[in-house]
Order: C-alpha cells, then structure tokens, then sequence
C-alpha cells in the first residue's frame, strides 16, 4: 500500500472511531498523525479527508443514499463518504479518489464500493446543481433543529449566511505579541487592515515564531472579552477557565505584561503548558492554580481580584467551522444542561471579586439560552451587580468565529 493509501486508510479508521463516540475528531486525527509520524503534506490530507467527511456528512449521506439506497454495512457506509468527499468537496483527480478508495474495501464489497463512487463521478454535476433544492439541514449538513432554532433566532438569510460561512474551511489566524515581536513580519503571514497585529496565516505553522513567544494562534473573536474586560497595568485580575492561556495572553499584551494574573484551569496537566505560555506572553507576575469553578472561590481569592474574566464551557455552536463535530454532538438537551453549569460557574466565580470590580462572562456560542439568558438570571439574582455592554458575534459578520462576551460590574 503506498502512502496515499495509508493516509486514506488512517482517515477511515479515524471516521469509525468518532462514529462511536466520545473522541474528538480534532483528538483522532492528531493522535493518528503523531503515531504515524506523518509529514506535514499527509498530515493536510489527513486532517482535510476527516474534517470535510464530518463538515459536510448530511449532504454526502445523501448523495450516497440516493446512489444505493437502502442499508449499508456502516464501515462501508464510512468508506463510501470518505470517498464522495474526497470526490465532491476536495475535488481531488477521479481516478485517486476512486481507485485509492476501493483498494481499502474488503474484497466481498469492492464491487459496491467502486459502483457508487463510479456512478458519483458520472452524475455529479447534477448532484452539485441540485443543492439549491434540498433542505438547508442537508445542503449544509447541519441537525434540523438547530436549522430552526437559528431561523427563529436570527431569521432566513441570517441563518443561510451563517450555515454558508460554516460549511467553509475556517482560516488561521495569529496575533502578534507586542510585548514580543518578531524581527521582520514574512511574505505568507497576511495582514487584517482592521486588525492592527492580527494576520492569516497560509501554508505551515511558523513554530520558530510560536515557541518564542512572538506569535499567537487565535481567532479575531477572542479579542473581543479582552476589549470588554479593558484590564489596566497593575491591575490583581483572575482567568478563571484559562487555559491554553490565548485570552491572558492577550490581556498581557495590552498591558505590557505588567498584570498580577492568576490563571486557574480544571485539569491539573494543563498549568505547566499554561504557565509557560503566559511566561512566554510576556507575563511578570503570573500565578496559574487548578480549581473546579463548580465548587465555591476559595477564602483566599475572596473579593482579591479588580477584574475576572470567565470564558466558560459552552456548545461551541459560535465556532461551528471550526469544530467541525460539534454540530452533531449538540441537542436542546445539551443546551439546558450547559445553561445550568454556564450559571454555577459564574455564581461561584463572581465571589472573586472585589466591589466595584469588573466581570466578563463570555462564551464561544451564539445560542441566547448559554448567552444573554444566562446573564439576565444571574443579574436577577444578584443585585449588586449591573450589565455595562455586550456584545454577540455572528460568525459570517465577523468572517471568525462567532462569541458572546457581557461586561458586568459589581456595585461598591
């Protein structure tokens, strides 16, 4: 089996695997790329073959349904999407896509295999003109409900915008570290005209530049609790779910490192990377601690802290392009259970502050149930604190990641 074999066969087995759930693709792939010790051309591939199978499954679901309909054995199923992807998103040749695809069929099905993805080279312009007509949940690969809630939401040709924006493969982008910049900006890094030091990045990572500290991988959307919480040199302020550290990166840059910043986290093994990120951001007194925020402020924090900012976990429903399996790990159930934690963590995060401090409650979600109705709870139940701004950030807006950040200031 040649390479391009093996990277095909590496992505199938990553597809089974998040099939049965509970691992991320971003994990899968990863960790096959890692074991693989794949270069970065089959890494792209790897990566490209598993996100778009994923990114656009109602739609290949569809194709595949209709070339052969009835049941099919679910790891040719997985096979055959592996294949019509490689066909009708990533337009690779014919020929690759399909005999590179067969070859991994067992032989008692290899007949099928190439029949479907012979037949999809043969009618896809007419499955590519006819996307115009299917339901949007299909045409862009997204649950239905969440089609419905969105038109609720936000309307028709918000939610088509949006739906559009997700179905595409998300840029990277990087901030510059004021505090800590490189020497000369190269030709591949893209500068953002209304983003002073923010750049997409096109071809390999500059990791020369990242492990220095000149550099940070990050969505535009993040910048947007930092503006929010506007942290001040001198200032005592608390990350409260900060790692891998991008947000008091941030913080540190528009402040010249000159912050008292403690960073907590859930997980004990994320700190050391945390620290050393900080460290590295420019960071003069940084302090990093593990705390569950779902168990009361510890008494020494206790009203120390002018400034919190509180990145909770949410749905990731903002970042949908990005995450591109999020979608179909998401119910109305999920959203009712996040809502519930979103509000805990900041009851018992907002004990923090000092009076007269201020309060950033932000997620990576555009849904109101983990956003605005999360704040207007908490604000009915405590009254010494009032709502200043805030802010929501539709992804195809902002052409980034979509984001919800509310500025709270707790009375004197």
């Amino acid at each position: 089996m040649d390479k391009q074999s093996s990277v095909r066969q590496l992505a199938w087995k990553c597809l089974l695997r998040w099939s049965q759930g509970g691992i991320f693709a971003e994990t899968l792939v990863a960790r096959a790329a890692s074991e693989q010790k794949l270069g970065p051309s089959d890494r792209a591939l790897l990566q490209a073959i598993v996100y778009d199978t994923l990114r656009h499954l109602s739609w290949l679901d569809h194709i595949r349904k209709t070339l052969r309909p009835g049941k099919l054995e679910e790891k040719m199923r997985w096979l055959v999407l592996m294949g019509l992807c490689q066909l009708f998103v990533l337009r690779q040749a014919e020929h690759a896509a399909v005999s590179e695809t067969v070859r991994l069929a067992p032989q008692r099905v290899r007949g099928v295999v190439n029949g479907i993805l012979r037949n999809a080279v043969r009618q896809r312009e007419t499955f590519v003109a006819e996307t115009q007509k299917l339901p949007l949940s299909v045409r862009y690969s997204t649950p239905s409900w969440l089609v419905k809630r969105w038109q609720r939401e936000f309307g028709e040709s918000e939610t088509r915008a949006m739906l559009e924006w997700n179905s595409q493969t998300p840029p990277v982008y990087a901030r510059v570290n004021p505090v800590n910049p490189p020497a000369e900006i190269p030709e591949e890094w893209e500068p953002m005209p209304q983003l002073p030091g923010w750049y997409r990045l096109h071809g390999p990572l500059p990791l020369a530049a990242l492990k220095a500290g000149q550099l940070y991988i990050t969505d535009p959307s993040t910048r947007y609790c930092v503006q929010l919480l506007a942290p001040q040199p001198g200032e005592r302020v608390l990350d409260a779910c900060a790692a891998p550290g991008g947000k008091s990166a941030a913080m540190l840059a528009a402040t010249g490192g000159n912050l008292h910043l403690l960073a907590t986290d859930v997980e004990e093994f994320r700190l050391l990377p945390l620290r050393e990120n900080l460290l590295r951001a420019g960071g003069k007194d940084v302090q990093v601690a593990r705390h569950d925020w779902t168990q009361p402020c510890p008494a020494e924090w206790a009203g120390q802290f002018d400034a919190l900012l509180l990145d909770v976990p949410c749905s990731n429903s903002g970042v949908l392009q990005r995450r591109v399996d999020a979608r179909w790990r998401l119910s109305e159930d999920e959203l009712q259970r996040l809502s519930q934690l979103q509000l805990l963590i900041l009851e018992q995060a907002c004990v923090a502050l000092r009076p007269g401090g201020r309060l950033v409650y932000s997620t990576c979600s555009i849904d109101r149930q983990e956003d605005r109705s999360v704040v207007e709870y908490f604000l009915a139940t405590h009254k010494d604190y009032c709502l200043v701004e805030d802010y929501l950030a539709l992804p195809h807006r902002e052409q980034a990641d979509g984001a919800y950040a509310a500025l709270l200031r707790r009375e004197k």
